[in-house]
């Protein structure tokens, strides 16, 4: 790999932990934090050791958060589920959002982000992704409930948190249905997003804060998007 000028710099705090460049050469090798799904679970798996033969729940939020959850929940033997959760998209602008909505309707809002809608359009988004919801549960889930919460220790897992939305509404899900304990666990997030999720929950494992953080992908080697099919896939190898 090649830089020229200040790319060195830009791209290395973007993206990677660190670089190994041979006397001489103007090539590096580049060592991104996790080198796809699977590795990146394993560590965060790891990293939460102590709920290990805990009896403890491991909540994923699909599509990415899945292939991580589940090798958080095979290491820890724990009990394992999708939470199904939508990002509520701006109209014109559907890969922001203004918030996020869990499966048992409970909402986030993102702070002022609603002033920029008419209540016809925040209603008619909510009741689209609530829609979508119920396809999901269908599909993903084969139309299951969600396992027991009450007075359990719930970990939510997701691949990684940019804006933290459907994080959130997650959150709100467990506590609506009385869990004893939640804990927010994540490979990567920004470092804002763990500050302030501290806040609203019993513990947060995020392994990496990058600096610069813009995206999720930014932190993986290896990086696709993950279909349904994939999803059913792994939930068919939990059974």
């Amino acid at each position: 790999m090649l830089f020229k000028g200040s790319e060195p710099f830009q791209y290395i705090t973007r993206n990677i932990r660190n670089i190994k460049k041979a006397p001489g050469s103007k090539k590096v090798t580049v060592c991104y934090m996790f080198k796809d799904r699977k590795d990146s679970g394993q560590k965060l798996a790891r990293a939460l050791e102590k709920y290990k033969d805990k009896n403890v729940l491991v909540l994923a939020i699909p599509r990415g958060g899945v292939e991580v959850g589940f090798e958080v929940a095979r290491f820890l033997n724990a009990d394992f589920s999708i939470i199904v959760t939508r990002k509520l998209p701006f109209p014109d602008e559907p890969e922001a959002g203004f918030g996020a909505i869990a499966e048992d309707g409970s909402t986030f809002f993102v702070e002022h982000a609603k002033a920029y809608m008419t209540e016809n359009q925040i209603n008619s988004i909510i009741y689209e992704q609530k829609q979508e919801i119920k396809r999901r549960i269908q599909v993903l889930r084969k139309g299951k409930p969600l396992p027991e919460i009450k007075n359990r220790t719930v970990i939510l897992v997701d691949d990684g948190v940019a804006m933290g939305s459907t994080m959130r509404a997650s959150v709100k899900l467990c506590r609506n249905r009385k869990a004893s304990r939640i804990v927010v666990a994540s490979p990567v997030s920004s470092m804002t997003f763990k500050n302030e999720i501290k806040k609203i929950v019993d513990e947060v494992v995020i392994l990496e804060t990058p600096v610069f953080f813009r995206a999720v992908a930014q932190v993986y080697e290896n990086w696709r998007d993950i279909g349904n099919e994939e999803v059913i896939e792994i939930m068919e190898k939990w059974k």
